[in-house]
């Protein structure tokens, strides 16, 4: 049913496509009336807008009843953080010799015993490998 919905929006949007197309032969008729190239652009614009706006509803429940997460927050980060691997690091124990990220940092933070500097370690992408191989 909700599928539906997208599929009525994109309905719309094209109803209003072929609005816009009527005009043109008032438009190429009498050359001067720049209201009805206003008009026409208008529904145009609309109309284009209101069949995106339908295929993003159509793919956005597509989306949710596959249950499919995004790449990004499920991909590990080489040269990331030690214990998640997930995220940059912004600190550097020197007492454990991690590189933590700012969640980890919260669950590892203890005033006693560790002693934190700033992360120098900068996260390793296959472009910024090449680019090292390429200069020795």
């Amino acid at each position: 049913m909700r599928s539906r919905v997208g599929n009525w929006i994109i309905a719309l949007g094209v109803g209003l496509l072929f609005l816009a197309v009527c005009f043109v032969p008032a438009i190429l008729e009498r050359r001067r009336e720049v209201d009805l190239v206003a008009v026409g652009s208008l529904l145009f614009g609309l109309g284009s807008l209101v069949v995106s706006t339908g295929l993003y509803v159509k793919a956005a429940i597509l989306r949710a009843e596959t249950g499919a997460t995004d790449l990004a927050l499920t991909r590990r980060i080489h040269g990331g953080c030690e214990l998640c691997a997930t995220e940059s690091p912004v600190v550097h124990c020197k007492v454990h010799q991690l590189h933590l990220c700012g969640n980890c940092l919260t669950k590892h933070y203890d005033f006693r015993s560790c002693a934190y500097v700033p992360s120098s370690r900068s996260v390793a992408t296959k472009g910024n490998r090449a680019q090292a191989a390429r200069a020795f």
